[in-house]
């Protein structure tokens, strides 16, 4: 955690609250090293403001798929501009992304036909 000048920081309730967060996810990204935070003389996690940009980006990339670990090896300039666009250095991890949720919906595709036939048929087709 980094040392962070006392003004305007935030708590971790106001910090969910913000962004529509929950607490313990919150607590989980910055475990991760993906938000800024200091720990106040009570022992309380603060954040700065430009956490509540860096808390909607990570929820922003983990709607489009991406797990904690893809998201913290990503540039910067990702967590710190809310709506940043994608940098080039994360192109082909995107690719592979979105190949990724190809396939499981070509997989899911598969296995609704299966279930439709199985349910027209009344029996549990082979499997191709």
């Amino acid at each position: 955690m980094k040392d962070t000048p006392t003004r305007e920081l935030l708590t971790i309730g106001q910090l969910s609250q913000l962004t529509g967060a929950s607490v313990r996810s919150i607590r989980h990204y910055d475990e991760h090293g993906l938000l800024a935070s200091v720990r106040a003389s009570n022992g309380y996690r603060m954040f700065p403001e430009k956490a509540v940009t860096q808390v909607k980006q990570v929820q922003r990339m983990i709607a489009t798929g991406f797990t904690i670990d893809d998201i913290r090896g990503f540039p910067d300039c990702m967590l710190l501009i809310e709506g940043a666009r994608s940098c080039d250095q994360i192109t082909d991890v995107q690719r592979v992304r979105l190949a990724a949720i190809e396939r499981q919906i070509a997989d899911l595709e598969k296995r609704r036909a299966r279930l439709i036939k199985t349910l027209l048929e009344g029996a549990v087709p082979p499997v191709d």
